[in-house]
């Protein structure tokens, strides 16, 4: 409670004499770079710890940030989102910046949409919502689920989703409880269910199955959107997994892919990060050095040598940190790696029956009734303050 009151004392200081203005993080944009172009002191950066400096290099271009000037046109304080739960706070304290990490405050909604095909799904999705975060999510949701050729003009679909909510804008990702499209008017369903989308029948969709990209001796830190340090009296996060291993141990790829990214990455030294279907990327970062032929574009199998662990950037001792994004967020790797398995079971069978039979009804009364989509707004964001920015 105190650090949130410090938080609002902050806001509320600013809360008169201030615009807004709302920008893309650029492609190529470290956060040195970010103060050096705002003529911002680089001890700020070189002040901060292991785990902040590494949090730092979790800035995704095209990420949408947010500056606060004073009448004069003087940056007054700028916060950059990290992941989908904390945020780079920087703030004039004095006559300096200073930086901390905060949570993102968000709101979340529970929201609905029966449409009538017309064109694709995709498409009237789009129509209905003006959300492509929520067209693509169903899209992917419903990958290998149905044949979509079998469409036919008036056919229904309904989805009840979950998403978040900043600034009165969607943030972040999605999930979807519930789709169900029709098909020449036979119903097809996808359910959202301890991490993963299954068919009514509870066979799991839409896994990307990932191996374990090396040999290690021990898992020394496991992923963590956010949480709170009691003794340091900070935020932290960890948005991989770090697997401990001598110098020199082989890196392989997880995945067939494409390599995006070969090179220093701030606090996380020797990077390498491969794109997969699906919208999923994994990165591998501490790296000693690259193997033979890992140029940014080529094309990789799951299990190919890549790299070497080793201790570059800021590390503590040997070890990969390896991080897997779904649409450029961070997500639990230990989520995706693990065996494939052929469907549901046993008590997790019977949590899965009674969870989708409330869902099958809420779509049943959906179908008979009229439902007002909401439709999201897509502007630049440059205005007045008129009270403390959250």
């Amino acid at each position: 409670m105190v650090k949130m009151f410090c938080l609002l004392v902050i806001f509320f200081s600013f809360a008169h004499s201030t615009y807004l203005e709302e920008q893309k993080w650029p492609k190529g944009e470290t956060f040195l770079t970010f103060l050096e172009k705002n003529s911002l002191p680089s001890s700020i950066y070189y002040t901060l710890d292991k785990e902040e400096q590494e949090l730092a290099a979790e800035i995704v271009a095209g990420v949408k940030y947010h500056k606060l000037k004073g009448e004069d046109n003087q940056l007054e304080q700028v916060l950059i989102p990290i992941g989908e739960e904390l945020q780079m706070h920087l703030y004039k304290n004095g006559d300096k910046f200073v930086m901390e990490i905060i949570p993102v405050i968000f709101q979340e909604e529970n929201l609905s949409l029966s449409v009538d095909i017309q064109n694709s799904p995709y498409v009237d999705i789009l129509k209905a919502t003006n959300n492509y975060t929520l067209a693509n999510e169903f899209v992917q949701s419903f990958r290998d689920g149905v044949n979509f050729r079998n469409l036919q003009k008036g056919d229904k679909l309904v989805l009840f989703y979950k998403q978040r909510v900043r600034l009165g804008k969607q943030y972040g990702s999605l999930k979807i409880d519930v789709s169900m499209i029709e098909t020449a008017h036979k119903k097809n369903y996808i359910f959202f269910f301890k991490e993963s989308y299954y068919d009514q029948s509870g066979k799991e969709l839409e896994r990307l199955l990932l191996g374990t990209p090396l040999t290690y001796t021990r898992i020394s830190s496991e992923f963590t959107s956010k949480r709170w340090h009691p003794i340091l009296q900070k935020y932290r996060a960890h948005l991989g997994i770090d697997y401990a291993a001598g110098i020199g141990t082989q890196v392989k790829s997880a995945g067939d892919g494409k390599i995006t990214f070969v090179g220093i990455k701030g606090g996380y030294g020797n990077t390498i990060m491969v794109n997969h279907t699906s919208g999923y990327t994994t990165l591998y970062a501490h790296l000693n050095n690259f193997a033979r032929n890992t140029i940014s574009g080529k094309n990789v199998k799951k299990g190919e040598l890549i790299g070497y662990v080793g201790n570059t950037g800021l590390s503590s001792g040997p070890h990969l940190h390896f991080g897997l994004y779904r649409n450029e967020t961070a997500i639990n790797p230990s989520s995706v790696i693990k065996i494939e398995k052929n469907g549901l079971s046993g008590k997790d069978m019977k949590d899965f029956q009674a969870y989708t039979q409330s869902l099958k009804q809420k779509v049943e009364i959906a179908l008979k009734s009229t439902i007002e989509p909401k439709k999201e707004e897509n502007f630049n964001l440059t205005h007045t303050l008129e009270k403390p920015y959250m």
